[in-house]
């Protein structure tokens, strides 16, 4: 038997967690003399609604060391190897506190074989990875199966997002004052993506419906019209402003299968409530 173990940062449904026996370890959220855990303290929709009026903006940190020793000690008793998969390396310490609690764990259970997988990605497209790998480990595919059939999600997954405001993008320090209040007079909707494991603007456009259309023009270029993909559209307490992005996408590319779940809150504090996005892989 095989383990998969990664962040909550993928945000995959808890449904999906239970179901496939995935193992997580929390994010952190640093709310003044506050240390909160991702999905364990604090869950999407009451954060967002918290963060709608929060005059400052809380910190984040990765899941430690220990924290990835306690999840691969969790596994170790009912597996016989693990994979690890982690949000992008160039984003995020995790892959590096992973490692090391990995060189600890092998000296303390050396008859378990850990692999990890730097993703270099974030968000539901993290998530595919974990699923798929857990699916196949599931399907009683060896443990080197396992880590390809992560690393090819990971490697062709595309996540694509817009956010509802510029105001968090502003208070978090990334753009000046200006461009704040332009963009919010304006209605211009900031698209963001992952490229190599690092967060790229792909553009802009103006009100919500231009910005999902922008965002099905975006899948076709990676994968062609009418082209089977599995999806997963995630969002921040925008559950209803989603739905319209979900219409488009489903007329214009079939999906073979779709996942709707909310962003965590340690992704929420730097996209903000409204954001909606899109991650999706080749079927």
């Amino acid at each position: 038997m095989i383990g998969v173990l990664t962040d909550t940062s993928a945000s995959i449904p808890e449904r999906m967690v239970r179901e496939l026996g995935i193992e997580l370890v929390p994010y952190y959220i640093h709310r003044g003399l506050e240390t909160l855990r991702d999905m364990v303290d604090v869950k999407p929709a009451e954060f967002a609604d918290w963060l709608r009026g929060a005059a400052k903006l809380p910190t984040t940190s990765n899941p430690g060391p220990g924290d990835y020793l306690l999840g691969l000690r969790r596994l170790a008793g009912r597996v016989k190897a693990i994979v690890v998969l982690t949000m992008t390396s160039k984003g995020s310490g995790a892959y590096q506190a992973c490692l090391a609690a990995v060189d600890l764990f092998q000296q303390q259970s050396p008859d378990v074989r850990v692999e990890v997988v730097d993703t270099l990605q974030v968000a539901m497209s993290q998530g595919w990875a974990a699923i798929e790998a857990a699916r196949a480990a599931l399907a009683g595919l060896n443990l080197d199966a396992v880590v390809r059939r992560a690393r090819d999600v990971a490697d062709r997954g595309v996540m694509i997002q817009t956010a509802d405001t510029l105001r968090y993008l502003y208070m978090g320090g990334r753009i000046g004052m200006a461009k704040h209040l332009v963009g919010s007079l304006l209605r211009i909707k900031p698209l963001i993506g992952m490229q190599d494991g690092v967060i790229v603007a792909l553009g802009t456009a103006r009100g919500r419906n231009k910005a999902y259309s922008r965002m099905a023009d975006l899948i076709q270029q990676r994968v062609g019209e009418g082209a089977r993909i599995k999806v997963a559209f995630t969002h921040a307490a925008a559950y209803d402003q989603l739905q319209r992005l979900r219409e488009i996408t489903a007329s214009r590319f079939e999906c073979v299968e779709t996942i709707v779940t909310d962003l965590s809150p340690a992704l929420i504090v730097h996209s903000g409530p409204g954001t909606v996005g899109v991650s999706f892989v080749p079927a």
